[in-house]
């Protein structure tokens, strides 16, 4: 306890403190942090796009290259000030709300104790005090937050030149260590957090860290994955089986490309033979379709039924919403079940449900963390990929999908709100023989029952034919895709 009354002086200017004002400031600052983090994320896309020679080569383009690497660690330094800064001002605000509250409080009590021997301050005196003290340490940090640089009391560099002497030279170039054991968006928070340098040698030294990290932007994943591609085939090592899925991904990238098409190389895990191929740029589009193919699927044998489909799904989604853009992944993160004996069981699902999750989860946290809007993400599910998709539901965390269509199920456990989703479709023909197979196998039929949304089927459609654009299915999920076929 302090002397009587001794800090009074004290309690009266913590009262006077304008917290109102700071707080109003902060709340400024904090509307520049994410901003400067947008502005960031489109510069380094342009260094991207200048860096691969697509638009502009030669001295002037290489300099360009290199002048934008540089404003992107400055910028990526003080980004990272700033945020610490912010997170100082904030306990600053809190701590001062608190001292002040208690401050009033105790002059409060002062002035009817006034006069009266041996009656000291109420506790909330010191209290006020040591909330006071926090206050000074944390303007402490927030100052010591942006001396790195070379902001001083009430000087700060003049221009980006003196700024950039500032940032660490080896910031440019340090390779930073891989956290292990993140959460989508921890490593997405993190990746957000490097300099584009830091990200570009990350790619060049850590190909399958990276590519195979849900959080990663997908631009990067699919830089990583390429490289990955490249030296398989270039490695005399790679077994033949790899080499053969390989070969593969690298034709149906070309013939992608050729035809003018956006691909990005999501996953590659050669070893584990699980391949994730995009159509469409999954960092910037506004809607996104995740294929999740069932049964006997494999990448060497099937990718490019596959891209075909993602393609229609693609175009029917155009169609929908004339002027939104599109990306189609085709999802073959999972090892299917090779036969339909094998696929009676859900042995498969349950090891494929957390790498589904992850992904969904990884797409979101990316956009998220770099500030590119949310897209809304529709998982477009085929036989077997259904009950993938219902064990991932049941993974800790919510599904990260806004709509979820289930095409030629062989059923699903529960009901159709145990997908977490706001929004299921599904389409059965009666021409399937899965829908005959189904019933008491993996669980009840995705009818108006199950409670999902049923879509328009042809009865001559096998199980095959939802995505054939000669029936109307393909056309009725390009809508729920688009976001412009709703629920009953």
């Amino acid at each position: 306890m302090t002397a009587p009354f001794a800090d009074v002086p004290r309690l009266h200017a913590i009262a006077g403190w304008d917290v109102p004002r700071v707080r109003r400031a902060v709340a400024g600052l904090a509307g520049t942090v994410e901003p400067l983090l947008t502005w960031r994320v489109r510069l380094e896309g342009v260094g991207r796009a200048l860096e691969s020679g697509d638009c502009w080569s030669g001295p002037a383009a290489r300099s360009a290259v290199a002048a934008l690497a540089e404003v992107s660690a400055v910028s990526s330094a003080i980004g990272r000030a700033l945020e610490a800064s912010l997170s100082a001002y904030e306990t600053l605000v809190a701590e001062a709300a608190r001292a002040q509250d208690l401050a009033e409080e105790t002059l409060a009590w002062t002035g009817l104790l006034q006069g009266m021997p041996g009656i000291e301050p109420p506790p909330a005196a010191d209290v006020a005090l040591r909330h006071a003290a926090l206050v000074a340490r944390a303007a402490e940090e927030a100052d010591e937050a942006l001396t790195g640089l070379g902001v001083r009391d009430a000087s700060a560099p003049a221009d980006f030149g003196d700024l950039l002497t500032h940032v660490p030279l080896m910031e440019l170039v340090q390779v930073p260590r891989v956290p292990s054991g993140q959460t989508p968006v921890e490593a997405a928070d993190w990746w957000a957090g490097l300099t584009s340098a830091q990200q570009r040698a990350l790619i060049s030294m850590s190909p399958a860290v990276v590519g195979g990290l849900d959080g990663v932007p997908a631009w990067a994943r699919d830089r990583a994955n390429r490289l990955l591609l490249d030296r398989a085939l270039r490695d005399p090592r790679t077994s033949p089986a790899s080499a053969r899925t390989a070969g593969v991904v690298v034709r149906r990238i070309r013939a992608e490309e050729a035809a003018g098409h956006h691909v990005q190389l999501q996953l590659l895990d050669l070893a584990g033979d699980r391949v994730a191929l995009a159509l469409g740029d999954l960092d910037t589009a506004d809607d996104v379709a995740v294929l999740v193919p069932g049964v006997g699927n494999t990448p060497a044998d099937d990718l490019g039924r596959l891209v075909s489909s993602a393609r229609r799904v693609s175009a029917a989604t155009r169609a929908a919403a004339p002027g939104e853009t599109v990306a189609t992944l085709v999802w073959l993160g999972y090892d299917p079940p090779d036969n339909l004996f094998s696929g009676a069981l859900r042995l498969a699902a349950w090891d494929g449900a957390p790498a589904l999750a992850g992904s969904l989860a990884g797409l979101a946290a990316a956009r998220t963390a770099t500030a590119t809007g949310d897209a809304r993400t529709t998982v477009v599910a085929h036989s077997y990929g259904t009950v993938v998709v219902d064990e991932a539901a049941d993974m800790p965390g919510r599904l990260a999908a806004d709509a979820v269509v289930l095409l030629g199920s062989p059923g699903m456990e529960a009901d159709a709100a145990s997908l977490e989703a706001p929004e299921v479709f599904n389409a059965m023909s009666p021409a399937d023989p899965i829908v005959w197979y189904r019933i008491g196998r993996h669980g009840v039929p995705a009818t108006a029952f199950y409670g999902s949304t049923a879509l328009p089927v042809a009865a001559a459609m096998g199980h095959s034919d939802y995505f054939d654009p000669e029936f109307p299915t393909v056309g009725a999920v390009g809508e729920v895709v688009a976001g412009r076929r709703r629920p009953d």
